[in-house]
């Protein structure tokens, strides 16, 4: 591990961040309804299931960061993605707005974005697809707001494992299978279970 680690930037000092040799980089771990950006040589990784990471860059200021929801929007916002203030990244419209808010806010310039998004697999099968919900928004979104997506990995029946560099745009998955696997379609579960049981606007359908 290097003698000196850079600081965060201001906002996201409550992101777990740790060494991983394997990479030989400084990694910060997003979970679900959280977000990340950075401007420094580093890793941010994830785990999906039927949750959507986007990954945005300014691809000439090597400005990225990485969210992760599991819902595209609450209930009374299926018409907009507006009124985000207050609301914690746990919805797709929610997580879009505050990530690209970021960057903008870190130098990033908004002609200069490009997108790849992750994840929407249909993992939680005595629902009703969710994964497949994540990923019409998201594309949706996208295409309202003219961001230019540049890569996708996204549907199928696996969770992934995601690993974005922010400083060159590269970005690692690997889908997850076995008992790995299922212990992330129990942590979705149970999240899923815990937004219906404490909403922040509008009613979480469990579908």
């Amino acid at each position: 591990m290097p003698e000196s680690v850079e600081a965060v930037i201001p906002g996201f000092e409550h992101v777990r961040r740790y060494w991983d040799p394997l990479q030989n980089a400084m990694t910060a771990k997003v979970l679900p309804g959280e977000y990340y950006v950075s401007a420094q040589d580093e890793l941010i990784a994830t785990v999906l299931g039927s949750c959507v990471s986007a990954c945005i860059r300014d691809r000439r200021r090597c400005i990225g960061g990485m969210n992760h929801f599991m819902l595209p929007e609450p209930m009374s916002d299926r018409d907009g993605w507006s009124n985000t203030v207050g609301r914690a990244a746990r919805y797709g419209n929610d997580a879009m707005e505050q990530l690209i808010n970021a960057i903008l806010k870190a130098g990033g310039r908004r002609e200069d974005l490009e997108v790849k998004i992750f994840g929407g697999g249909r993992v939680l099968t005595q629902m009703t697809d969710i994964g497949e919900r994540n990923i019409a928004f998201v594309k949706r979104y996208i295409a309202a707001e003219n961001l230019d997506l540049t890569a996708a990995d996204i549907g199928d029946i696996y969770p992934r494992q995601v690993q974005f560099f922010p400083r060159s745009g590269k970005v690692r998955v690997r889908q997850l299978r076995g008992q790995t696997a299922n212990v992330l379609v129990d942590g979705e579960r149970n999240y899923l279970k815990r937004l219906a049981n404490d909403p922040i606007k509008g009613e979480v359908e469990l579908f």
